[in-house]
């Protein structure tokens, strides 16, 4: 043990309680959205509809986010911010699309 095993239990416990949490809400979306390809029962819901499919999609990355820092903060703190840099590039290209295209750009071919 050395002297930052207590940054490191305790954002594992955060990560560890955001997974959980992550993981019910997601379960939860995943079960409303596929009763309702059956039933339809938000047929008059499109706004609500379209939340829950947001969530999903974006719950998902998050999920996978969260969990893949839980286990990156048991090893060590470089790993940890290459996965954290992989995850913002991620987001960044989810987000703005453009922005891959234009890093590519920059490459020779």
């Amino acid at each position: 043990m050395g002297k930052d095993s207590g940054w490191k239990q305790a954002m594992e416990k955060v990560f560890d309680v955001l997974g959980e949490i992550l993981a019910v809400v997601l379960v939860l979306v995943f079960a409303i959205l596929l009763l309702n390809t059956e039933f339809d029962f938000l047929a008059g819901a499109e706004t609500f509809r379209r939340i829950l499919e947001g969530i999903r999609g974006y719950g998902t990355l998050l999920l996978v986010a969260v969990v893949g820092l839980e286990a990156m903060v048991k090893r060590n703190f470089l790993l940890f911010l290459i996965f954290a840099a992989v995850i913002a590039l991620c987001v960044i290209f989810m987000f703005f699309p453009d922005a891959r295209d234009y890093l590519t750009g920059l490459i020779p071919a």
